[in-house]
């Protein structure tokens, strides 16, 4: 325990930076994943016939591990430089969240209240305004519980990214490996953790407090 707090003491500022590097590379994954996700959940809810192929084709992305989707990028971007770094591990990220984002996007919005949807309907609402004012507020809650999920998936692999130069708190587990250096690894280990906790507390509260008060109601009077 000495060795690993004198560890830490003395590399603060290097495990902070690579602690920020690992957020960055997941903030910006989530981003673009979300830009792409949920549109096309809403999208697939007016295309039942599209609905299954695009979950279906998410899925194999779960289904690929992160070190052969590397290995699979590797070709493909290295005409372009791109082959190794931050880039591959931000597109395996995507890849990986979409099937979270689209899933939950879908779900929530084809559950929600059908004499909700239908009282909207008959008082002329369009489509969009349905849409906009109806179904994706009270779908909010369960997108970002998809979000949440894909979140807490990117930072692991994000670690694992790290054997490819993309950085971040992988390289403290690999580098302890390579050395034998138990506190470098037990230290990437620890802060991995932490903020998979924190982001999962995060989301956690972010998705209770957009949860709409008439839908709170509606699942304790369902209880």
């Amino acid at each position: 325990m000495n060795e690993l707090i004198e560890y830490i003491s003395e590399n603060y500022n290097y495990i902070m930076f690579l602690t920020w590097e690992h957020i960055l590379i997941v903030l910006i994954a989530l981003f673009f994943a979300i830009i792409i996700g949920v549109p096309i959940g809403i999208f697939i809810t007016r295309h039942e016939s599209l609905a299954k192929k695009a979950i279906n084709t998410a899925n194999i992305f779960m289904t690929i591990p992160s070190i052969a989707l590397f290995g699979i990028m590797l070709p493909l971007l290295s005409p372009f430089n791109l082959g190794l770094g931050k880039v591959p591990a931000v597109i395996a990220l995507v890849l990986y969240s979409q099937l979270p984002i689209i899933r939950n996007t879908y779900v929530a919005i084809k559950n929600v209240n059908a004499a909700i949807v239908d009282a909207a309907r008959g008082i002329g609402f369009s489509r969009w305004r349905l849409l906009i004012e109806i179904e994706v507020p009270f779908a909010v809650p369960v997108i970002i519980a998809g979000i949440r999920t894909a979140s807490i998936m990117s930072i692991g692999i994000t670690t694992i990214a790290a054997y490819i130069g993309a950085g971040g708190l992988g390289v403290l587990i690999d580098q302890g490996i390579n050395r034998y250096y138990i506190e470098m690894v037990i230290t990437g280990a620890i802060m991995v953790s932490i903020l998979a906790i924190f982001v999962d507390t995060f989301m956690a509260i972010v998705e209770r407090l957009t949860t709409p008060r008439g839908l709170i109601l509606e699942r304790k009077l369902n209880k």
